[in-house]
């Protein structure tokens, strides 16, 4: 029987691979000249809170400043020219809003819409977080079945509003899909915030 000897890695292959890690991890840990796992996460979103904060102040509601730098962090982690994503609830198609100081003025808008709102129903805070994703109907849908949101109420909705318009909102089963079937709104969102908003208080303020 003939021995064959095993293919060789070329040289050039191996150096290319090392010298590709290699310049992965120095970007890593010193993009900025800060090591990436000490990064504040915050950092995008934070040099809007002036901007968020006067806006706020327009109707008084400067105390929910860290709620909506919590919201802008899971809406865009403060990139883009819509870092609120604050054209959908105008009624335009995502990211339509090229200007930061628009997509702000919009998003404080929305939220003391939906704030107002739900005190009027009743309901509690994360209501109110979650209806900044999924809109003002999840505050009536909340409101008649208890005041409380939960995970389960959450994705009731979803695919109330998946039923009614099935073509628009088909997100597609599959192993990289968390969401199917509850393809209308994030109903994790509410969740998501608030751990935003905890992690603005334990340790990025």
């Amino acid at each position: 029987m003939i021995k064959r000897k095993p293919n060789k890695i070329p040289f050039n292959f191996v150096f290319l691979m090392l010298f590709s890690a290699l310049l992965i991890i120095t970007y890593c840990y010193w993009e900025n000249d800060i090591p990436y796992f000490q990064r504040d996460p915050f950092i995008n979103v934070k040099k809007y809170s002036p901007e968020i904060h006067n806006e706020l102040g327009k109707y008084h509601l400067e105390k929910y400043t860290p709620v909506i730098i919590a919201l802008m962090q899971q809406e865009s982690k403060g990139k883009g020219g819509d870092p609120m994503q604050s054209s959908e609830s105008i009624g335009l198609p995502p990211n339509s809003i090229k200007d930061p100081k628009e997509s702000i003025q919009i998003g404080v808008k929305h939220f003391r819409h939906i704030l107002t709102y739900g005190q009027e129903k009743q309901v509690d805070f994360a209501t109110i977080i979650q209806a900044y994703n999924m809109g003002i109907g999840y505050i009536n849908y909340v409101a008649a079945h208890g005041g409380k949101h939960n995970e389960k109420l959450a994705k009731e909705f979803s695919l109330l509003q998946v039923k009614k318009h099935p073509s628009i909102y088909n997100c597609k089963k599959s192993f990289f899909n968390s969401r199917y079937p509850y393809c209308y709104g994030d109903y994790a969102y509410s969740e998501k915030v608030n751990k935003n908003i905890t992690s603005l208080n334990e340790g990025y303020n």
